[in-house]
């Protein structure tokens, strides 16, 4: 038995992961340091062996009677299987055993049948999805009617909740098979071959005479000892080496935290660990929220989100004006990325056909640097979506924190597809990563105690958050009679809201999440939490009350009026000053160095203000009304933020704009 994890009032133990590389290692026995490559090369042949015996179990197990027996979890007598996969699969009699002459330990046999299970257990599901497809196969498969629809989601097991997106890409995979063989298949096993196993070494299935870990005296530092083969075929046991390999602990895995053994997996010639550790969070409530922050999606802002607060008696209202994580760079990088892979792709495809059988061909050399190039590109698309995918769950997860909110209502667009809005939308659509982000969304708010809850999307943006009116969408708040999608005008006569129409999204989902709350469920297989679906009576009351408004100060004449100056100019830059002394510096702006000068220093040295830019150097390019360096700018200026001077509300009192 492990060290147990102590856990404190509000705390529950959480298992997270996270990667560790192993730069060397040291044969016990011998003393002998290993680099990385040897290392690696060492990880690699173990990997070979139970690989091998994975893809042996899953030949000879991939089909329905088996599959069902172990994801019934009773073995023939009526006995409860274990939870383990390779305990399961000794208690069915599945066993399985390396090639002819080679010497392997039980451990071994035991990440195998681990690796093996585990797959096993999930083509379960899948296998569920197809059948409940093929048993309700529609009239026609690219567009089914709505009875349809109820037919193949009662014929799923947990259909009703099930996107529709995951139930078209099964279609369209079973309209491919039959196309290619002329008939529909019979079940899952018959539509997908058996699947290739992961290249790693799981030594979680291991005990103590496999793999250990253990921290060291430094809390950052912890020591793996694994056996390991000294060639790729072991003929015995002496062909086995006890290897101890340092590891340095990222800085997310807190120093109480109670580690496992990891999962061992090649990376570019290098090993890396994926270290599993448990460790104590604050729990994350599934009700009693009073402080939520609500996240919308969008297409050139990714997230716009917002905190709200439930008051005693009802009311909610708004904390602050929100914010918004922009991403159309990142967007328009992906967009390039994307290109390029489809014209890789293209080329590769007419190589394959001109190449044909031919192993000789010339152009073999040549297909095999565009397949290296596509390869390169398909990486960088995946670390950009990475990236993103981080960058945005960090930032919502940072507003929630800030704004002290122990929920972020998030809108559930699982089912959202993108078809008929062009072809430039529906590809900007497509690649936004909206499930990576939700997932690491739930990963970094499980840190802090926060629950993540996914609310239904439907009239989030076509409602008022203050009235539930049905809002009118305009391109501007500059241009209320023209007709766009950016800016949401209220036609209500007493509510009058008008803003961005993100900003209302976020207002309405979390008004929505806050009064549905109780209606929050627990999925037991992942442990997320999700609304399902809007009760009429509780939205009602998703309003989110206007700010207090800011009445004007008094301005009643309390005494005589101050005498004011007259003077000829404006005091800053409306006039030229007069004429002074020869010089190159020639006339000035009024206001902010000394007239007798004659030559003025560089606008960059003179103290002014934020509006002022200097002259550019490039010869090409002279703005005009700018003098050696000395002058401002007609066109090129710094302008005060957005928020120092609001924007004056010309739209709200407007009536109708039909």
């Amino acid at each position: 038995m492990g060290p147990r994890l102590a856990l404190g009032e509000g705390e529950t133990a959480r298992i997270a992961c996270a990667r560790g590389p192993l730069r060397s290692g040291v044969v016990e026995k011998t003393g002998e340091v290993m680099s990385a490559a040897v290392l690696a090369q060492r990880v690699g042949w173990a990997a070979d062996l139970v690989s091998g015996m994975v893809g042996e179990l899953l030949a000879e197990r991939w089909n329905a009677a088996e599959v069902d027996l172990l994801a019934s979890g009773v073995d023939a007598s009526g006995r409860r299987l274990p939870s383990n996969a390779w305990m399961a699969l000794r208690r069915l009699g599945w066993r399985v055993s390396p090639a002819e002459g080679v010497r392997v330990n039980d451990r071994i046999v035991r990440m195998a049948q681990e690796q093996a299970g585990r797959i096993l257990r999930a083509a379960k599901w899948r296998a569920d999805l197809v059948a409940g497809i093929l048993a309700t196969w529609p009239a026609d498969p690219a567009k089914r009617t709505p009875q349809e629809w109820d037919a193949v989601r009662e014929a799923i097991p947990g259909g009703r909740h099930l996107p529709s997106c995951v139930i078209r890409s099964r279609t369209r995979q079973i309209v491919a098979f039959s196309r290619k063989h002329g008939r529909l298949p019979a079940d899952a096993y018959e539509l997908e071959a058996a699947p290739n196993s992961a290249w790693v070494l799981p030594l979680a299935a291991c005990d103590g005479q496999q793999a250990t870990i253990a921290r060291g005296d430094d809390p950052g530092r912890a020591l793996l000892r694994v056996q390991l083969p000294t060639r790729p075929d072991p003929r015995s046991y002496a062909d086995w080496a006890w290897v101890a390999c340092p590891i340095v602990l990222p800085p997310t895995v807190p120093p109480g935290a109670v580690l496992h053994l990891p999962t061992l997996r090649i990376h570019r010639g290098r090993v890396r660990a994926d270290l599993a550790h448990t460790h104590a969070v604050p729990t994350a409530r599934r009700t009693g929220h009073t402080t939520a922050l609500g996240v919308d999606w969008g297409l050139h802002t990714l997230l716009s989100a917002g905190a709200v607060r439930l008051h005693g008696d009802g009311t909610i209202t708004a904390i602050g004006a929100g914010g918004m994580f922009r991403a159309a760079g990142v967007l328009a990088k992906q967009h390039r990325l994307r290109r390029e892979s489809e014209h890789l792709h293209a080329k590769i495809h007419q190589y394959q056909r001109l190449i044909g059988d031919n192993a000789q061909h010339p152009l073999i050399v040549r297909h095999h640097v565009l397949a290296e190039a596509a390869r390169r590109v398909s990486d960088r698309r995946s670390k950009l979506n990475d990236a993103l995918a981080w960058s945005a769950a960090r930032w919502t997860v940072d507003q929630a924190i800030t704004a002290e909110a122990t929920v972020i209502y998030i809108e559930d667009l699982r089912s959202m597809e993108a078809r008929g809005m062009g072809r430039t939308l529906n590809t900007r659509l497509s690649q936004q990563v909206r499930g990576q982000i939700v997932e690491r969304m739930r990963h970094l708010a499980a840190e802090a105690g926060i629950a993540v809850v996914t609310v239904p999307a439907r009239n989030t943006s076509r409602h008022c958050p203050h009235c539930l009116t049905p809002l009118r969408h305009r391109t501007a708040p500059d241009r209320p009679t023209t007709p766009g999608w950016k800016w949401a005008i209220c036609p209500s006569p007493d509510c009058g809201w008008q803003g961005d129409r993100d900003v209302g999204a976020w207002q309405r989902v979390a008004a929505r999440g806050l009064t549905h709350q109780t209606r929050t469920v627990t999925d037991r297989a992942t442990a997320s939490m999700a609304i399902r679906s809007v009760v009429d009576t509780l939205e009602t009351r998703a309003m989110v009350e206007p700010a207090t408004t800011h009445t004007r100060r008094d301005r009643t004449k309390t005494g005589p009026t101050r005498r004011r100056t007259t003077r000829p100019a404006p005091r800053r830059r409306r006039a030229p000053s007069p004429t002074g002394p020869r010089g190159p510096a020639g006339k000035r702006p009024e206001g902010h160095a000394h007239t007798g000068r004659t030559l003025l220093p560089r606008a960059a040295h003179r103290h002014q203000g934020v509006t002022t830019i200097s002259t550019p150097t490039i010869r090409r390019h002279r703005p005009r009304g700018a003098a050696r360096g000395a002058g401002f700018h007609l066109h090129a200026h710094a302008t005060p933020p957005r928020w120092v001077h609001p924007m004056p509300d010309t739209t709200s009192c407007i009536g109708s704009l039909s």
